[in-house]
């Protein structure tokens, strides 16, 4: 049984195949409206989610199957003390497969050592969240034709992003990748990050605290938000939460086929001045999670 718990679980290979089977999708939805009939997904996030708990509702039910679950920690067990095993054990009898969100690095890891269903993590604390990064590849993908050959640009909270994180990983097993590292001193990249994805492949990497100067040299421009959850101390979240704000006049100097990522939910850092430009993608980026989670759905359950 596979369980999706870090990108790297996911084989390049397998993530074409991911990706080919999402295109297909978009172009034969109706093709795909019953794979899943009779098959349950169990949303279980223990952490406050939009898009990531919609996204996976959706696509099970695009797929034909149905969605239980709970949306926050305070209306599951969790509220009366039980742990992430029994109640992944208990949920395993109802669902054929199991999404969870969880604040703690590394809850969806024991999950999924205790569940009898497949276990995708949807994003644990700081660490990792792979079925974002899926969504972020085949935006990369059907807007740049390519997963090779560029140079991407991540902003913002590069030190709790775990959108970032993922995706970094994901993008160093692909060749000649130029990565810019724009965040203030206190929100860098992790050192552990930099060893693993980027110093000991060989990767072209720089660390700045300028985006506008970089910004001319961009084909990707990863934007993220200063996540106030992440912070023990409001005053460092209020000093730091502006930090980078993407406007008009800034992307005067970008490439004109610039492609620009969110993960979402954005705050302050794209003015709404920017979302009817035509490099914006984080609203095509979303849709597009839809359809990668219904391809993970299907190869989880190993549905033809």
């Amino acid at each position: 049984m596979k369980h999706l718990i870090d990108i790297l679980d996911l084989s390049v290979e397998e993530l074409q195949e991911l990706i080919d089977t999402a295109k297909d999708i978009i172009s034969n939805p109706a093709k795909y409206s019953e794979k899943c009939k009779g098959k349950k997904l169990a949303t279980l996030f223990f952490e406050p989610s939009t898009r990531t708990r919609l996204s996976f509702e959706a696509a099970m039910m695009e797929l034909g199957g149905n969605v239980l679950g709970f949306s926050e920690a305070q209306s599951s067990s969790a509220s009366k003390g039980e742990s992430v095993s029994d109640t992944v054990k208990i949920v395993s009898c109802y669902a054929d497969i199991i999404a969870m969100r969880h604040p703690k690095e590394g809850a969806p890891l024991v999950a999924s050592m205790r569940a009898d269903v497949p276990v995708i993590n949807a994003g644990d604390g700081g660490h990792n969240h792979p079925t974002q990064t899926l969504a972020d590849l085949l935006t990369i993908v059907r807007e740049k034709g390519r997963l090779d050959n560029m140079t991407v640009g991540f902003c913002g909270d590069l030190k709790f992003g775990r959108t970032v994180h993922s995706l970094i990983g994901a993008l160093s097993r692909y060749e000649n990748i130029n990565y810019v590292l724009i965040s203030p001193e206190e929100l860098k990249l992790p050192e552990y990050i930099k060893d693993e994805m980027l110093i000991k492949k060989g990767a072209n990497f720089k660390e700045v605290t300028d985006l506008e100067g970089v910004i001319p040299e961009l084909d990707v421009l990863y934007m993220t938000r200063v996540q106030r959850e992440r912070f023990f101390n409001e005053a460092d979240y209020i000093r730091l939460k502006d930090s980078y704000v993407l406007t008009l006049p800034k992307l005067e100097s970008a490439k004109s086929d610039l492609s620009i990522l969110h993960p979402l939910p954005r705050v302050n850092e794209i003015s709404v001045a920017v979302d009817d430009d035509p490099r914006a993608c984080y609203f095509r980026q979303a849709l597009n999670g839809k359809y990668m989670r219904m391809a993970l759905i299907l190869k989880l359950l190993e549905v033809k």
